[in-house]
């Protein structure tokens, strides 16, 4: 059992200097109400290695990496750092002890600038006690220099991107200099240059003796960045293998115990009429004259490097920002699109980039993150909701998804991430859309949900949905789009239909 004795001095105690790993983790198990999310597990991370974690949404890899960062408190289990016994109680107990995590969820303070943010509670002082903020400027100019990261130290953190948010979580990790880091899906909003980048700094660090612990439901970067592959399945540890020594087919065997024939299950469906069409619509200083048809049954890709301006032309016709110029017409009527409520009664869902800041309500219960977009109109009858009727459809959207929850009252926020993206696709294909735009639909989603989402995508245009998709994974827009329009800072560079695509045209009208 794990007491409360909290121990601080571990980098005093003379680490065994022989130890062959950073950290080892022995029989750790942790239960929530109604559902184990740990049993019995085990973990073992090297010096100067990457150590890719892998396994579906809810197979308990978060869990872990939260018990061994100080968040949670495992109910058994036993740890090693260094070659000594410790226990961790809170995330400054990690700090304190060289354990640095990186979360899915981003926290950083929206309204504190970037340096602010990375040297919160180590903001050096000047002579009367108060923060030098031009020391403070030259720390965080020399991290970035460090890590190659052109960011402005001054900007709110709030007015970044979220890909310039994430570099600026994980500079502010490595400024802690810890000896094991964690990476929960850091390249989730990063573009292939950005990821490319983050790899570089993770050689780095590497190279300096530091163990990673990657976390990822990406294929391509576990074979391109990992040493040793563990896989995790249903809250149990399956099994750790050297990355050279498995395929891609062999992990994902080992995630879901079971194959997935199909990653992209795109079903060939009679593209109708014009659905949606949007002529010359501006945001003045955002992008400018977008213009594109979308039919019934097709699904339009949408691709573009991260600030292209794809997700703001999704904002746009959704009525989250009110477009500067243009016209947007649905069945050939010009509609007026100026919020969200006025969208949905034409016939569109949106599905947000940011499943946190956006999508989510956080303190309530699966159930109500559901029903959100439905109480207005199909299941309100006389003023009062029927709450059997929303109830049962919510759980049969719950049962489609493979949602792991031990019941729709559990509160969102404890859910995987990838289980919280899983309610929000939930929440809108309740409503029946005739238009559905996903921006980042599988963003966090492990390899099995991701083919069930494709498969109800294209369930969805086979039923005569027109589909809007936003991607930064070039596999599932050349897999999944009947068309793709790019685009590059605020502009559309060309339309590609499915059968000319390739990456390398995606990539040379992306980078224009």
């Amino acid at each position: 059992m794990v007491s409360p004795v909290t121990m601080r001095a571990v980098r005093t105690m003379g680490a065994v200097p022989n130890s062959e790993f950073l950290l080892e983790v022995e029989g750790v198990r942790k239960a929530f109400p109604g559902v184990v999310a740990l049993d019995g597990v085990s973990f073992r991370l090297k010096r100067g290695s990457v150590h890719a974690l892998m396994g579906e949404n809810g197979a308990g890899k978060s869990t872990l990496m939260k018990i061994i960062a100080g968040v949670y408190t495992p109910d058994t289990g036993s740890f090693k750092l260094r070659g000594n016994e410790i226990e961790l109680n809170s995330p400054l107990d990690a700090l304190e002890n060289g354990i640095a995590m990186i979360h899915q969820e981003l926290n950083l303070m929206p309204f504190m600038t970037v340096a602010e943010n990375i040297w919160i509670r180590r903001e050096p002082k000047n002579v009367f006690g108060f923060v030098d903020h031009g020391a403070l400027r030259k720390k965080t100019a020399e991290l970035f220099a460090r890590l190659n990261i052109r960011i402005d130290p001054e900007i709110n953190v709030g007015d970044l991107s979220v890909a310039n948010r994430q570099m600026v979580e994980i500079a502010k990790a490595v400024s802690y200099e810890s000896d094991v880091l964690i990476m929960d899906e850091p390249t989730s909003a990063l573009t292939e240059r950005e990821v490319e980048h983050l790899f570089q700094i993770i050689r780095a660090l590497k190279a300096e003796g530091k163990g990673i612990v990657y976390i990822t439901h990406k294929m391509n970067e576990l074979f391109e960045i990992a040493d040793e592959v563990s896989v995790f399945r249903d809250g149990r540890y399956i099994g750790t293998h050297q990355a050279g020594d498995v395929t891609r087919d062999d992990i994902i065997h080992m995630m879901v115990g079971r194959e997935i024939t199909q990653m992209f299950p795109k079903e060939e469906v009679p593209i109708g009429d014009v659905v949606l069409s949007v002529r010359t619509l501006t945001l003045k200083g955002v992008f400018h004259d977008i213009s594109f048809d979308v039919r019934a049954g097709e699904i339009l890709g949408i691709a573009g490097l991260v600030g292209s301006g794809r997700s703001n032309v999704a904002e746009a016709l959704f009525g989250v920002t009110s477009a500067t110029s243009g016209e947007i017409a649905i069945n050939g009527k010009t509609v007026d699109i100026r919020t969200p409520a006025i969208a949905m009664r034409n016939g569109m869902a949106f599905l947000t980039e940011d499943r946190k800041d956006t999508g989510c309500f956080l303190v309530l219960d699966i159930l109500e993150n559901m029903q959100m977009a439905v109480l207005r109109d199909k299941y309100v009858k006389r003023g009062f909701v029927s709450e059997v009727e929303v109830a049962r459809e919510c759980e049969r959207m719950r049962q489609a998804l493979r949602i792991k929850t031990p019941d729709l009252n559990e509160r969102i926020e404890n859910l995987s991430g990838g289980n919280q993206q899983k309610v929000l696709i939930g929440r809108w294909l309740l409503t029946r859309p005739r238009i559905l735009i996903l921006d980042e639909p599988t963003r966090g989603i492990d390899v099995g949900a991701k083919a069930e989402i494709h498969r109800l995508i294209s369930q969805l245009a086979s039923d005569g949905v027109a589909v809007i998709m936003i991607s930064s994974e070039m596999p599932e827009v050349l897999g999944m789009s009947d068309r793709i329009m790019v685009m590059h800072e605020g502009h559309v560079t060309g339309f590609l239909d499915r059968a000319e695509a390739s990456q390398v045209k995606i990539m040379e009208l992306a980078a224009q």
